[in-house]
């Protein structure tokens, strides 16, 4: 294909809402890109990640748009010219020398269009005119009825990433734009509509059934060969047919398996069209995976599970909830793609879900999945809302879900198709009934058409209704009992250790909020001085009485703040105490609970909220707190039948057998009481051990802790008796070093007192700062280094000092 990404221009078309400063004027545009960077890169508009700018940017979104551009016709004596679209965004007429190529109205699709006949030797205008979203998707409220929805904005009526009109993480950013790559593909005689290889592997033997559809430019026979890890297949397709099914078969292959369990090994797949001649035609290349995937749901004395099995291993789920990483979708490239897999696997996590109120993720986003082993879950973009199910939007559903079902088949990551984000549980408990007084909202879509599309199209993937869903329309969709489960009353309502009153059978969004690292805040916010309830920190806060749940979550564990350095290292302490207590709660019943996905791994944009990494990439306690969570080997103190249980949980595939010892001890370090445990943990199972009533019940709860230790495999666990603020902390008292280090340094801290919860924050001393570890208690006598790498030398002094080092006692 020839790219047509140069040369573009960008202009607003006339309206009341365009500012004088922008009216008339034509801005060179980036393409791939949208309007609202395009502006950005033009000095016409603030960036609306800053303080509260996205305000002043609502107009965008009701404006209309041309992008414009000319080009070459290419040389060749191509029989067909095709322009292609991979992604407009949204309402769109394509024009060519003036003449109407086709019109779009769907985000999440791509396009073809001959335009064989109008293109002319020389100059060739192309346009694409960019309707205003808002005005698009209220025109099909008013004729189709309002339906309920957690925001007031119209984004059910118009199939576009619903994020980008707010969310309460996000920016109101409503774009539009040549958003996916654009350009122009010449062929003759036959080309590869679709390639959809259907990848099973059962009995020692991996199987591949090819389905190829071709579109043609000449009616003659023509050939498809394909090729994989040594077999071959080839099908003839006669004149006036259009598709073929090949089967390839692999005996015994090379499995893929998530990361942990196994190597990813992947298998170039190749597969040619030629021409009665055997001249090449056209090609397609993919490299995939032999792997099954299941999921079991098979009614137990509990309710029914939903374990994932992957090569007919059970998976024990350790995941992350996945939202765009930028409100401007352009801008993520590979590299940021990258980082974040780095980040998320270093925290231990094995799946993303990918969120229904985003977008069906990139070919980058895949490939990188199906490099490092990381499961995928991706929703269809339906969240948090009633949809119609009437036109245009029944056919814009079916065509998207059919064009990505067979995009994403060829990649092993991909494990399960889920047909929205807790659009089905609103049906049921957020009085949606009355106002949708009979008008549809979305179940045809989640328990008929989307279930048919991927039984049809790719029937080796598991499809499940909704997140949450319990697996029947006779039982509440959010049973915690029945298939998988939201947890959001804790974070609302009550209290992080009421997590601990749950044994869910799959965990599929559970979370707390927390600020983003300083260094983002003090990129983001000109708030002087920074307080929880400065205007910046207002606005960077989406939930609904957000601050208010942050202090709740505070005042119940830890002392008052004094200033709001303290509110900001407290409220981080919370969110990851919160995010360790529950997934060390769940994973405590793994018997019965087969996994749980954190809301939420990433930002999108600078934002207090329930991430683990900031919108700059940063990574906040959380990180650390779910590292230590998600540890292949986990050993745990949990309450248990009104007393104290070790929970060991042994997620790899070699036996854990090992001495423990569980020690009640003062807070100066002195031993009161003392037990040794005998552990034999299989692979992917946890043992219980009762602890006896000496080492349950302390004698000072505000001067004693529990220390559990079983060896150099696994970190020690603590278990303090009283909350922070009730505990009779000593002053902390330290000794800190600091030597150089390779690109950076290495920070020595010497515990005289108990240290609770010891965390660094290079960034506040320069903003590329980062530190290996954090949350680290320690007792009197106890060291730890830190290594603190950054690109400039920091000051020594302010390393081991208040804001920059940070305990609970201090």
């Amino acid at each position: 294909m020839t790219p047509l990404h140069e040369g573009w221009t960008l202009r607003a078309l006339p309206g009341p809402e365009v500012p004088a400063a922008v009216a008339g004027r034509v801005v060179p545009a980036t393409v791939p890109g949208c309007v609202h960077t395009d502006l950005l890169a033009a000095g016409l508009v603030p960036d609306p990640y800053l303080d509260d700018n996205e305000t002043r940017l609502a107009w965008i979104g009701r404006t209309d748009w041309v992008y414009e551009t000319t080009f070459d016709r290419p040389s060749g004596g191509h029989q067909r010219l095709d322009l292609v679209c991979a992604g407009l965004d949204t309402v769109a007429t394509v024009t060519l020398n003036g003449a109407e190529v086709g019109r779009t109205e769907n985000m999440h699709r791509g396009y073809r269009f001959d335009v064989t006949a109008l293109l002319r030797a020389g100059d060739n205008a192309l346009a694409v005119r960019f309707d205003s979203p808002y005005r698009y998707a209220e025109a099909h409220r008013d004729r189709l009825g309002d339906r309920p929805n957690a925001y007031p904005e119209p984004f059910p009526f118009i199939r576009k990433m619903a994020c980008n009109f707010g969310w309460d993480w996000g920016p109101t950013v409503v774009t539009a734009g040549i958003w996916r790559e654009i350009g122009l593909h010449g062929w003759s005689t036959a080309r590869l509509r679709t390639v959809r290889p259907l990848v099973t592997v059962a009995g020692g033997e991996g199987r591949v059934e090819l389905h190829v559809d071709v579109e043609r430019a000449a009616d003659v026979p023509v050939t498809v060969r394909a090729s994989v890890a040594g077999a071959d297949a080839e099908a003839r397709i006669a004149a006036g047919e259009h598709r073929a099914v090949l089967t390839l078969t692999v005996r015994d292959p090379q499995l893929w398996w998530p990361w942990g369990y196994g190597d990813q090994a992947r298998h170039t797949l190749d597969v040619a069209l030629v021409d009665g001649d055997g001249a090449v035609l056209d090609t397609w290349r993919r490299r995939i995976g032999f792997r099954s995937v299941r999921v079991d749901t098979a009614p137990d004395a509990h309710g029914a599970p939903f374990a994932l099995h992957v090569n007919d291993t059970p998976i024990f789920v350790r995941g992350v909830n996945w939202i765009p990483d930028d409100a401007f979708p352009s801008r993520i490239t590979r590299q940021r793609l990258a980082r974040r897999f780095d980040q998320a696997a270093g925290a231990n996590v094995n799946l993303l879900r990918v969120w229904g109120g985003g977008r069906y993720e990139s070919e980058d986003f895949y490939e990188l999945a199906d490099e490092r082993g990381l499961l995928v879950q991706q929703d269809f973009p339906f969240a948090c809302a009633a949809y119609p199910e009437e036109e245009p939007f029944a056919t814009e559903v079916a065509a998207e879900a059919a064009e990505q079902v067979v995009r994403l088949a060829p990649h092993p990551s991909l494990v399960l198709w889920t047909g929205n984000n807790e659009n089905i549980w609103g049906w049921h408990d957020w009085d949606w009934q009355e106002p949708l007084a009979g008008r549809t909202w979305g179940r045809g879509y989640y328990l008929d058409l989307l279930p048919r599309i991927v039984a049809e199209l790719d029937p080796t993937r598991p499809y499940w209704p909704g997140s949450p869903w319990s697996g029947s329309e006779d039982i509440h969709p959010n049973d915690p009992a029945y298939g998988t489960t939201h947890i959001w009353d804790v974070y609302n309502t009550a209290d992080y250790l009421t997590y601990r009153e749950y044994v869910p059978r799959f965990v599929a969004e559970f979370g707390w909020q927390a600020p983003p690292a300083y260094a983002t805040l003090r990129r983001a916010l000109t708030d002087e001085p920074l307080a929880h309830d400065s205007p910046g920190m207002v606005h960077h806060q989406k939930a609904t009485d957000g601050d208010r749940k942050l202090r709740r979550g505070l005042d119940a564990h830890l002392p008052a703040p004094r200033d709001f350095d303290d509110w900001h290292y407290f409220t981080q302490l919370v969110q990851a105490r919160a995010i360790q207590v529950g997934v060390e709660h769940f994973r405590s019943h793994r018997d019965r609970c087969t996994g749980t996905i954190v809301w939420q791994l990433n930002d999108c944009w600078p934002v207090t909220s329930w991430s683990a990494v900031d919108g700059d990439g940063r990574r906040k306690p959380l990180w650390y707190a779910l590292r230590r969570a998600y540890a292949d080997r986990l050993l745990t103190v949990q309450p248990r039948d009104g007393g104290l249980a070790l929970v060991a949980v042994n997620e790899t595939g070699s036996p854990w057998r090992t001495g423990a010892t569980v020690t009640r001890l003062t807070l100066a370090g002195e031993p009161r009481a003392k037990t040794a445990v005998e552990l034999d943990v299989p692979p992917y199972s946890s043992v219980v051990r009762a602890l006896p009533a000496e080492l349950a019940r302390p004698e000072e709860a505000r001067r004693e802790l529990l220390l559990a230790e079983a060896g150099e495999e696994a970190e020690r666990a603590l278990w303090f008796y009283a909350e922070d603020r009730d505990v009779a902390w000593p002053a902390a008292g330290y000794d800190a070093t600091v030597e150089p280090a390779d690109a950076g340094h290495r920070v020595r801290v010497s515990a005289r007192t108990i240290l609770r919860d010891l965390t660094l924050f290079p960034d506040r001393l320069d903003p590329s700062a980062e530190v290996d570890e954090a949350l680290v208690t320690l007792l009197p006598g106890e060291s730890v280094t830190f290594t603190v790498r950054a690109h400039t030398p920091l000051d020594p002094a302010a390393l081991t000092r208040r804001p920059t080092l940070r305990c609970v006692n201090d």
